[in-house]
């Protein structure tokens, strides 16, 4: 697997005037390398707006859905068969029904791999680009998302908002390691801790309370706003300063019709609400679909229970696959009738794959070193399969994307400078993205 290393094809600052001034250079001038270093820094152009962040939490079966091996032993292989997608020579899943008729739309990266192999620090790991082991002290193993931003907070604080709705979105719940760490909580997600396929559901921060009119609604804004610093003076960094910005964003969603269309899902066709499916996956995706519609720039929606140590094709089979597969397929194909595909980078993957050997109980248990992530939309090439896995779907034979390579994709193709640094309060040097490289082929 590939891996990283730290700043080892650049030079900082302080070295290029060191190097400028000794003349060991090779010939070019001082400025020409601060020219060179400028270039390199500027953002390229973005192919995508938005991101939708589909992460099935748990662990996908990579070999009974996206890279099936039907000629590995009858332990490896397991019940399932492949079927054609619209896409000649591409193959899925028996059971991934819809995204075989859409194939055309994405591509499927089979040789992702990293050698976490937890839950919780795999997907601090995908989140954040830190391993865990970092994250709170040596050999701690605990994911510390107080100090590393999450992707979508990345990307909160370098695309800003488009629109009145929050730039960053979170649902149905706040996703595990998808805080913004050390950036603050300007840059944190708003959090739907509501199910959209639940039949009362509503975004409550959406409306004031009960028995509060607007105008005194207004009159508690004015007098909060009394209380706190002048206008133009800087935050000072606590839970005062962290309750000011909710504060701000409360005001700003609730005083805006923009935000409230976009939440409103009954205004969605019954015709469309069931083509996403009436799942929890599937009425996520149609709301990430109308975020991004209004202007939202990420949407992280968890689905969980992918953690199939016991059972595992009959769960696939009967709840995972079907939710997945239908949700997904709805959302790429919604998304390219409505000319929105091309602004708007689709992903589908989770913390890790799962083993290639069936176990006792008819599951498969944690296997890091192989799966399968998709992609759609966002300037990616669609309808192809990138990289390549062994024969028991255990090892990538090609060249293996690890999550920085991961990364680094996705933040380039939304206009992201993947060059810049960020310090902590305490000076510690965070870079946005360290290390990887751009996914070959897909872009």
């Amino acid at each position: 697997m590939k891996r990283a290393n730290s700043y080892c094809d650049r030079i900082s600052r302080r070295e290029a005037l060191r190097l400028g001034g000794s003349g060991l250079i090779g010939g070019l001038s001082l400025p020409g390398l601060l020219q060179m270093q400028a270039e390199a820094a500027t953002p390229k152009p973005a192919k995508a707006q938005s991101c939708i962040f589909l992460f099935l939490q748990g662990g996908p079966s990579t070999i009974d859905m996206w890279d099936l091996k039907p000629d590995a032993p009858a332990e490896v292989r397991g019940p399932f068969k492949p079927i054609r997608t619209n896409v000649p020579g591409i193959l899925v899943g028996e059971h991934c029904v819809e995204s075989a008729r859409v194939a055309h739309l994405y591509s499927i990266l089979r040789s992702h791999s990293h050698n976490d192999n937890g839950h919780n620090t795999g997907y601090h790991y995908t989140l954040t680009g830190v391993r865990a082991d970092f994250a709170d002290g040596a050999n701690s193993r605990v994911p510390n998302n107080v100090l590393y931003p999450s992707i979508g907070s990345v990307v909160a604080r370098e695309l800003g908002p488009r629109s009145p709705v929050p730039v960053y979105v979170n649902m149905p719940h706040p996703m595990t390691s998808g805080g913004p760490g050390f950036y603050g909580a300007e840059y944190g997600p708003f959090v739907i801790e509501s199910d959209p396929v639940q039949p009362d559901f509503e975004v409550k921060d959406l409306r004031l309370v009960q028995g509060v009119s607007a105008g005194r609604f207004d009159r508690r804004k004015r007098a909060l706003a009394g209380l706190g610093p002048e206008k133009g003076s800087p935050r000072v960094p606590g839970r005062a300063s962290t309750m000011s910005t909710y504060y701000d964003k409360a005001y700003d969603l609730i005083t805006s019709s923009d935000a409230q269309k976009a939440f409103d899902l009954r205004s969605e066709p019954e015709k469309v609400r069931e083509t996403y499916g009436y799942t929890s996956l599937g009425q996520c995706a149609l709301l990430a679909r109308r975020l991004v519609q209004s202007g939202c720039r990420f949407v992280g929606i968890d689905h969980g229970s992918w953690d199939t140590h016991y059972s595992n094709f009959l769960s696939l089979e009967k709840d995972l696959i079907p939710h997945a597969d239908r949700a997904f397929a709805a959302l790429v194909k919604d998304l390219h009738e409505r000319g929105l595909l091309d602004s708007t980078l689709v992903v589908m993957m989770g913390e890790m794959g799962r083993t290639p050997r069936i176990n006792k109980d008819a599951g498969r248990d944690h296997w890091s070193l192989t799966q399968s992530v998709l992609f759609a939309g966002g300037g990616i090439r669609p309808g192809q399969v990138i990289g390549e896995t062994d024969r028991e779907c255990a090892y990538p034979v090609s060249e293996a994307v690890g999550v920085e390579d991961l990364l680094r994709t996705i933040f380039h193709q939304l206009g992201v400078d993947t060059t810049r640094t960020y310090y902590t309060q305490l000076g510690r040097p965070v870079p946005i993205v360290n290390g990887g490289e751009l996914i070959k082929g897909l872009i």
